[in-house]
This record gives C-alpha cells, sequence and structure tokens, in this order.
C-alpha cells in the first residue's frame, strides 16, 4: 500500500527559491526601497569626491542657491512619484475592466515602472542627504550637479513610461505580448530527445509514496531537472497526475513514485508549487486563457467590441499555429541518458489548447458576422499548416462553429456571409465576390 507525505514546502528547496523570485518580479516596493537606501551614501560619496577635487568657478552654487535647487528637486519628485503611482493605479483599473486581471502578473513585472520609481525615490533621498549638508561654509557642489542630471534622467524616464503604457493598455499590444510570452514558454517545453517506447522503471506497480498538496491553489511550476536528478538518483519513476496550471484541492495526490526506495517526502515537496493563482512561466495554456478572456470581454454587451476580438484572434491564431505545428508526442516525459523514462508530467492535450482557444469566442461570438468570417479563416489556416495528427480536432471545431451559426443566425443569406472565410472579419477578399449582387459583378467585370 502506497504511502503519503503531506507536509509543508521546505524553505531551501527549490519550491522556495521559486515563490521568492516569483514575489521579487511582481514587487513593485523593492527596486525603489534598494534605491531609497542607497540614496543616502551616493551623496556622502559625492561629498568625499568633492573633497578630493577643485571644481571650477562655474560649477559652484551659493548657498541660497543650493538649499533652493535641492529642495525644488524634493518637492518634484515628490510630486512625480505620486502621479506616477496614481497612473499605475489607473491602469490597473483599465486593464481589469478592458482586458483580464490575469494580464496584471505580466503589467506587475516591467522594468520600466520599476524603474522609473526607483529613480525617483532614489533622487528624492539623494536630494535630502545633500540638503542636510548646506551651510554657510559647505556647498555640496557635485552632488548639486548629480541631482540636476538625476532630474534631468527622471523626466526622461517619464516620458518614455507615459508613451510605454499609454501604447502597452491596448488590447492589440497586450494579445501580441501575451501569445509571444505564451510562445516562448511553449518552444522552452519542448522535449530535448524524441519520445520512445521505453518504459520506465516499476512501470504497472502500485505507487510505493504518494506526495499530497498541503494546501489547495494553482499548480504553478515544478523543477524539472530537480525531478529528473531525483528519479535517477533513487530509480524510480515519478508521476504527476496533473498538468500545470490546474486548480486542485489541499490533500490531493500531486506526485507519485513509483520503486522500492522512494525519495524522501520532504524533498519531493520541494519540487512543485502549488499557489494562489496560475502563472505563464511553465503554463503555455495560461496564455490562451488570457487572449481568450480580453477577446471575449470584447464581446459582452457592455462592451460590443468585436473588432477587438478579431484583432485578438490574430494573435490566438500566430499561437495555435506554433503548437499546432509541433510534435506534441513526449512532451511531458522526462528520460535519461539511456531513453528510460524516469518523470511523467501530465501536460494538454492539442484538442484541449484548440477547444480553450476557441469555443468561448465561438459561443460568445456566433452572432458577430466579423468574428466568424474570422475564425472560419483561423481554422482554414489551421488546417492547412498544421500536423496530419491535429487535423480532425480543427475539423471538429469548424463543425461547432458551422453548428452555432445554424443554431444562432436564422436567415440563410446572413448565415452563408457569415460562414465564409476573411481574414478581416469583414473586409477580406474571400467571399466578397460572392456575396456581391450579380448586376455589380457583372458590371465590375465588363
Amino acid at each position: 500500500m502506497a504511502s503519503s507525505a503531506q507536509a509543508a514546502v521546505p524553505r531551501r528547496s527549490w519550491a522556495a527559491r521559486f515563490q521568492r523570485r516569483q514575489r521579487l518580479k511582481g514587487s513593485l516596493w523593492m527596486i525603489p526601497l534598494a534605491c531609497a537606501v542607497a540614496g543616502a551614501p551616493l551623496a556622502e560619496l559625492t561629498a568625499v569626491i568633492e573633497a578630493q577635487v577643485d571644481l571650477p568657478a562655474g560649477w559652484t552654487y551659493s548657498e541660497a542657491t543650493a538649499s533652493s535647487v535641492l529642495s525644488a528637486i524634493v518637492g518634484a519628485m515628490v510630486g512625480l512619484t505620486g502621479f506616477v503611482v496614481a497612473f499605475g493605479v489607473l491602469v490597473v483599473q483599465m486593464a481589469t475592466q478592458t482586458l483580464s486581471p490575469r494580464f496584471m502578473r505580466l503589467w506587475y513585472r516591467d522594468g520600466l515602472q520599476k524603474a522609473i520609481l526607483g529613480t525617483f525615490v532614489g533622487t528624492l533621498t539623494f536630494a535630502l542627504a545633500l540638503l542636510r549638508r548646506v551651510g554657510p561654509d559647505s556647498v555640496p557642489d557635485i552632488g548639486v550637479t548629480v541631482s540636476g542630471v538625476a532630474v534631468a534622467a527622471s523626466v526622461v524616464l517619464f516620458l518614455a513610461y507615459l508613451d510605454r503604457f499609454i501604447h502597452r493598455v491596448r488590447p492589440v499590444e497586450v494579445a501580441w505580448r501575451v501569445a509571444d510570452a505564451g510562445a516562448e514558454v511553449f518552444l522552452a517545453m519542448r522535449p530535448s530527445a524524441p519520445s520512445t517506447d521505453a518504459p520506465g522503471p516499476h512501470v504497472g506497480a502500485a505507487p510505493s509514496l504518494e506526495v499530497r498538496a498541503g494546501g489547495a491553489g494553482a499548480i504553478q511550476a515544478i523543477d524539472k531537472e530537480g525531478l529528473l536528478a531525483t528519479a535517477i538518483r533513487h530509480d524510480c519513476l515519478l508521476v504527476l497526475p496533473h498538468a500545470v496550471g490546474d486548480i486542485i484541492p489541499h490533500g490531493d495526490v500531486v506526485l507519485q513514485a513509483y520503486g522500492p526506495a522512494p525519495p524522501p517526502a520532504e524533498r519531493l515537496r520541494g519540487l512543485f508549487v502549488i499557489g494562489e493563482e496560475r502563472t505563464i512561466e511553465q503554463d503555455p495554456a495560461f496564455a490562451l486563457r488570457i487572449l481568450v478572456d480580453i477577446a471575449i470581454r470584447a464581446l459582452s454587451p457592455a462592451v460590443n467590441d468585436p473588432t477587438t476580438t478579431v484583432q485578438v484572434l490574430g494573435a490566438i491564431e500566430d499561437l495555435l499555429i506554433l503548437i499546432g505545428e509541433s510534435d506534441l508526442r513526449g512532451r511531458g516525459e522526462l528520460r535519461d541518458d539511456d531513453g528510460t523514462l524516469r518523470v511523467v508530467v501530465e501536460t494538454r492535450s492539442w484538442e484541449d489548447l484548440l477547444a480553450l482557444a476557441l469555443t468561448e469566442i465561438r459561443e460568445y461570438g456566433a452572432t458577430a458576422t466579423q468574428v466568424t468570417r474570422r475564425t472560419h479563416a483561423l481554422l482554414d489556416r489551421l488546417e492547412a499548416r498544421v500536423r496530419p495528427e491535429h487535423r480532425a480536432a480543427v475539423a471538429d471545431q469548424a463543425a461547432a462553429l458551422d453548428a452555432a451559426l445554424e443554431r444562432r443566425v436564422r436567415d440563410p443569406s446572413a448565415r452563408a456571409f457569415a460562414g465564409r472565410a476573411d481574414p478581416q472579419g469583414i473586409g477580406g477578399s474571400s467571399g466578397w465576390d460572392d456575396a456581391r449582387p450579380a448586376s455589380n459583378r457583372a458590371a465590375l467585370g465588363a
């Protein structure tokens, strides 16, 4: 009978390090805090340098000028920092309402946003530290000049920040960024060696150890290298019955070990991470989930923007082509140098990913003509480009789209028009000639 283990994640394990990295990546305060702490020592450093350097007369300031300049810099940095924070809150509200709350996990990680906050706060503490050194016999001339340069750099960063995020909150820009992230994750998940029929050790036996989840949540990531090394060291087979991204309840089996001498449960628990929500690091399906969220939100009656859905379908199409052109066999298998199966991780099939990408858009967009026409064009392109074993699922999706049109669009001519493939939704050349009146076609032919 299999034993079970349900312990906390070891603090020094791979899982604990992954969680710390996630917190740092999503943190908006770590870099600003570091810059704030560095401001005062840098101010002292400029004072030390100034004591060793003779400055020309044009680089010196009076006590009143230095005090006024530094005071103005402190006030400006406080104001700009408050504006950036307020602007960030506005972006969060807009993105949550018009895009997808899931996208915010990517937005939090933007390096420019952290850099600009760090520059503002660092300049603030730098100027404050210099301000306390200003006196009748002590004027930090180099420090005042450096503060001015820092303000100029802050203004440039601020303008770049405004330009970047004004453009990056557009749904189509967000869609392509998410699709690119999903493609990067998928390519990283490709097996390093082709799948073979060599079985793993102890296949068919009952698991000798079952590791259960200590709490409910989503499987965020697994340490593939650590799992493979552990399985080889203990001559066992490790099986993860859930895919990365799956939501599991507490006490559910997360990992099974097959072999007479399974690894310690504590070590196994440190090789996978369960968190409150999904991450995109090892979950390309999460990228599709975000894209679909944006698309169906645009189709809601409150928004009624099918053109945005058509644009998002372009990003979905590109990601699906990448996946559909790939050999998905063996994607969840890890083997040793001899080809022996050592780790099996549940992965999503092509059918699952295709259904995730298109089902909800089809159901919510069946009455939006440009959405159905664009979806037909997407399916035609998939049919032409994906691997032969993936085409049956594409045909099933095309049949489901036709059935949805049959149910939702009663007029035969409107249904025929909505069922044509059009890469632009409405406006492409495909099917347009057949939709024009015969008299117009004859006139154009003449």
